[in-house]
């Protein structure tokens, strides 16, 4: 059995098999899923789980070089704003949320969580670990 905190398979996969500059979207669970884009679907009911208790197990394993956020998030929901600020990642972009959409069809996963608050979404650009 795994030592670290991810035990999800389809997720632990997914880090592990990506490359420098790869995106991974992590949202809530009204955050819609592009045609063709992978989506790891963790939501199990409303709030469980959390966008931010998912970020931080995401983050246990993966190497993070930049994040990119919808603009409206620190005016719309400035607890999971406040949240994510405090997790100290690296390089932040703003975006706005119809632009953020955009580029998640670029993503080479969605993970879904069972967040029910608006703009509670990330996108984790991959880093490398040399």
């Amino acid at each position: 059995m795994k030592k670290t905190p991810l035990l999800n398979i389809a997720l632990s996969q997914l880090i592990a098999s990506l490359g420098h500059g790869d995106m991974v979207v992590i949202g809530d669970a009204g955050l819609p899923v592009p045609p063709g884009v992978p989506l790891i679907d963790l939501a199990l009911t409303a709030g469980v789980p959390g966008f931010l208790q998912t970020v931080q197990v995401v983050l246990s394993e993966m190497q993070v070089e930049s994040h990119v956020l919808a603009e409206e998030l620190a005016g719309r929901n400035p607890a999971v704003a406040l949240g994510v600020e405090a997790l100290a990642l690296p390089r932040r972009r703003l975006l706005s949320h119809e632009d953020f959409k955009q580029l998640g069809k670029a993503a080479r996963a969605i993970v879904r969580t069972g967040e029910h608050s608006p703009y509670a979404n990330i996108i984790l650009v991959a880093g490398v670990v040399f």
